[in-house]
């Protein structure tokens, strides 16, 4: 498994977060292989220099986000990701949209309210 993992020490992102993120990117970007195996809770930890249940928590949240998949004994291994993620986005989607209509707001106001809540997470 080639996993190249960079936490910022000096960053205001918690390091399991900054661990959680570059997992899921380097999946969604083929990085990591599907069905490809990650290293073990501990020894990653060892490797980064954190503590086991910072790793674990990670893991516990790629594999509630479905980026991840433990196999009991076996070990965590790369999801199909890509797949899970636009699902769940999906999903996410038509809450809102349900949501929104349940207000009583307009298409243009739903789509103003996702439009500055995308530019808020992602920059403009």
């Amino acid at each position: 498994m080639n996993l190249k993992i960079a936490l910022d020490p000096d960053s205001a992102t918690a390091p399991f977060e900054q661990l959680r993120a570059q997992i899921a990117e380097q999946a969604r970007t083929g990085r990591l292989p599907v069905g490809g195996k990650l290293p073990t809770v501990r020894a990653l930890a060892e490797e980064l220099g954190l503590a086991a249940n910072t790793v674990a928590k990670a893991y516990r949240v790629l594999e509630a986000d479905g980026v991840v998949e433990t196999r009991g004994r076996a070990g965590t291994f790369v999801a199909a990701a890509g797949d899970a993620a636009e699902r769940r986005a999906a999903a996410a989607a038509a809450a809102y949209a349900a949501e929104a209509s349940r207000l009583g707001l307009t298409r243009a106001q739903a789509q103003s309210a996702i439009t500055e809540a995308l530019r808020a997470t992602y920059g403009a």
